[in-house]
């Protein structure tokens, strides 16, 4: 690990997008310590940006949130075209700009689906990547295309968060906000899922940097979370009751077993999937807040 404490300059790439601003953001309260650039990869324009300025680059540029069941062959090659091969192009680069260490924004999506309602998953350090769609399988040959170009004096950190969610967060989160936002019941469902706060992520990146780290590395919140439980505490943070009607698990488990997108949702929401506390850890503690205290800084309308 790096003793230095000289300025570091990085470059997010993806302008605008949830992960980078808030990373951008994150690194703007140590103003003597890191200056940050983004820029924006929706044109060719940024192969003409001078990577040499960068001691690291952050790349989370990206298509997320893929609807699986209906995507067209050339939709799929789109998302190989931007996923894949632009993250390796842009690794190439910053390579042969002297960069010194290339952060790639993975996902947990390339261990495939959450085992279904009633079944545990749990991923170990050794566990072998095994996607169950082209979303996945696109950010899995994305890793190793750049995990091919490390060598001396240029480091890459390869993240494989699991969920996501914070202030202004898209995707399953903001479905689950909703539902608790509506409606007084919920279903009572003892299940276990990996999640990651923006913050705590913001907060791991930011000792990637520091400690000019390398390797593949699987930040998650501290505790597993319960959705049951999550949509109980989002509807406590909106001011709201709602009830956990316990007894529903084979209703549940039933409507899981449906062979259509209603039964995807279903596992989606209430299925198991968690990484190994231990593969998480790391000796400087990144974890900001814990769940209940997450879930309300998400909710509130006053919270950056």
């Amino acid at each position: 690990m790096s003793g230095r404490h000289d300025m570091k300059h990085i470059l997010i790439t993806g302008a605008d997008s949830y992960i980078g601003t808030s990373v951008e953001k994150w690194l703007g309260k140590y103003p003597n310590r890191y200056e940050v650039s983004t820029i924006d990869m929706t044109d060719s324009s940024w192969r003409e940006k001078d990577f040499s300025l960068y001691d690291a680059v952050f790349h989370v540029a990206g298509i997320a949130h893929a609807d699986v069941g209906h995507v067209s062959e050339e939709r799929k090659q789109f998302y190989y075209k931007i996923n894949t091969d632009l993250a390796v192009e842009t690794a190439g680069k910053a390579r042969d700009a002297g960069v010194k260490q290339f952060i790639f924004m993975s996902s947990m999506i390339v261990y495939g689906d959450s085992a279904p309602i009633g079944r545990k998953k749990v991923i170990y350090r050794d566990t072998v990547p095994d996607p169950a769609n082209f979303y996945g399988d696109s950010k899995l040959q994305a890793e190793k295309g750049i995990l091919a170009l490390k060598r001396e004096g240029f480091r890459v950190v390869v993240l494989r968060p699991p969920m996501i969610y914070g202030k202004g967060s898209r995707g399953n989160y903001r479905t689950l906000s909703r539902i608790a936002g509506r409606i007084p019941f919920f279903p009572d469902i003892k299940n276990e899922r990996s999640m990651l706060f923006i913050t705590s992520l913001c907060e791991f990146i930011r000792l990637m940097i520091e400690h000019e780290e390398e390797g593949i590395f699987f930040p998650q919140n501290e505790e597993y979370v319960q959705t049951s439980r999550m949509v109980k505490l989002i509807g406590q943070a909106q001011g709201r009751n709602v009830r956990l009607l316990k007894g529903t698990g084979l209703l549940v488990w039933c409507l899981g077993r449906m062979p259509v997108k209603a039964g995807r949702m279903v596992n989606k929401a209430f299925g198991n999937l968690v990484y190994d506390r231990e593969m998480s850890r790391y000796p400087e503690n990144y974890w900001i807040d814990d769940l209940e205290t997450s879930i309300r800084k998400t909710e509130s309308d006053f919270y950056e």
